[in-house]
């Protein structure tokens, strides 16, 4: 049986995330829209990290997607995103400027969503690389 390559699945994902984010982010408001595109960022932190490194483990994968999404949120604690975000808006994207401690269960939910659907992907039997 054919079994598809890993990469090319995981960047239309990617480009898939990223169009979905963005219209989420332009067109909705409120907190459950928030709430939606913060776990979309830890989605598509966990399909870059699969990207990259196409033999990690989903489970790896999983822990350092979250433990990249906790850094972000932490730094927010500092003030340096929102000072970047004044110098070069498009940073907002992808650092935002507040910390917000629900943005750390949406990671989660983001994070267990997509290492659930890379474990099913996985046992069809698509090639990591």
């Amino acid at each position: 049986m054919f079994k598809a390559r890993r990469r090319p699945i995981v960047a239309a994902a990617g480009v898939a995330v990223v169009c979905v984010g963005l219209i989420v982010h332009f067109t909705a408001v409120g907190a459950a829209a928030d709430f939606f595109a913060d776990a979309l960022y830890a989605v598509l932190i966990y399909l870059l990290s699969i990207f990259c490194l196409p033999r990690i483990a989903p489970t790896a994968s999983a822990v350092l997607t979250y433990g990249f999404c906790l850094l972000i949120e932490l730094a927010q604690l500092t003030g340096g995103p929102a000072a970047l975000a004044v110098a070069f808006p498009p940073a907002r994207l992808i650092l935002g400027t507040t910390f917000a401690p629900v943005d750390l269960m949406a990671y989660a939910v983001g994070v267990a969503v997509v290492w659930a659907g890379d474990a099913l992907v996985a046992a069809r039997g698509v090639r990591r690389a």
